[in-house]
């Protein structure tokens, strides 16, 4: 399986790093580390990132501009090839353009059970309440702190006598095991089909008046009722291919000739299907935009759609 690369945020020790760096040398890890980056070019973590030989970045945010800060260790990671940046102990909050650009990219671990203790303070406030637990969240990263879909977490029970310091040694220990296998699964989706099937589903369905239906045996979606044509299918390796992907109608032989040609690391010609014109949209790829999969599918809809459903959305074409 192709190992997704990751480019990992830092400005201390390093400890978390460490943890993602070695256990992505274990057997059967889905991911890869090839940048260590950092806000603080003394940062201990960069050289422990280099005696392992990882590359690294450093660029101080002092007296540089936020933005341009930001556009810099974004482009670090990008030039390092990252499909996913993970921040590890990363003392900056990124600004809206950085985190648009790395949006379902960009992973953050935080010492809570989010959305319990955002910011913080975690430890002493979890004591403060008389939580039984304390814990850790990895999450997306987000425009708001802290807010971001919650991908995984682990507890950790508060005893006798806790301090503030004494929980946070535990829960260090305890982030150090979810962090790695959290990014791993993280790492894992977009070659996972059972996932990428989830993620084609909820899109195709929830476009109007839609149903899924088996056709040959794979999943396919359709515009229901009795007379409801299928508008896309998904595919899982089919005949022998490499690829899963979603099939969508398009003008005809043609276009999907032109597609293929012009983006085949995009775009397939699908065994059966491809002879009517309909192209493979490849979905085991890590660069995979979903926002191209969402137009394919809406304009794969539309031109099978009941007239009255697409009369609205013509009007509005017009204006």
């Amino acid at each position: 399986m192709q190992r997704a690369r990751v480019a990992v945020f830092l400005s201390g020790q390093g400890n978390t790093f460490a943890a993602l760096l070695y256990a992505s040398r274990l057997p059967g890890a889905a991911y890869e580390i090839v940048l260590a980056a950092s806000n603080d070019p003394t940062a201990p973590g960069l050289a422990l990132a280099a005696g392992e030989g990882v590359p690294t970045f450093a660029l101080s945010h002092r007296g540089t501009d936020r933005a341009a800060h930001d556009a810099a260790m974004s482009q670090a990671a990008a030039d390092a090839g990252a499909d996913l940046i993970a921040l590890a102990g990363y003392m900056r909050v990124l600004g809206p353009a950085f985190v648009a650009r790395w949006q379902g990219r960009l992973v953050n671990i935080h010492p809570s059970l989010l959305p319990l203790y955002p910011g913080f303070d975690t430890h002493a406030r979890a004591l403060a309440a008389g939580d039984s637990h304390g814990g850790a969240t990895v999450h997306w990263v987000t425009d708001e702190l802290d807010a971001g879909e919650a991908l995984g977490q682990i507890r950790v029970a508060i005893t006798a006598g806790d301090t503030a310091e004494s929980l946070a040694a535990r829960v260090k220990l305890a982030e150090q095991q979810l962090y790695p296998a959290m990014l791993s699964e993280i790492a894992r989706r977009p070659f996972d089909a059972g996932w990428l099937l989830a993620q084609v589903r909820a899109r195709a369905l929830a476009l109007p008046e839609t149903e899924e239906r088996d056709s040959h045996g794979a999943p396919g979606f359709r515009t229901g009722g009795k007379s409801g044509k299928f508008f896309a299918y998904f595919s899982d390796q089919h005949h022998g291919t490499p690829y899963v992907s979603v099939l969508c109608k398009t003008s005809g032989p043609d276009e999907l000739a032109a597609l293929v040609e012009s983006d085949p690391d995009v775009f397939h010609r699908p065994a059966y299907y491809g002879a009517s014109g309909w192209v493979g949209l490849i979905l085991n790829r890590p660069d995979l935009d979903w926002a191209q999969v969402d137009y394919w599918l809406a304009r794969s809809w539309r031109a099978v759609a009941p007239r009255r459903l697409t009369t609205l959305l013509d009007a509005a074409d017009a204006f």
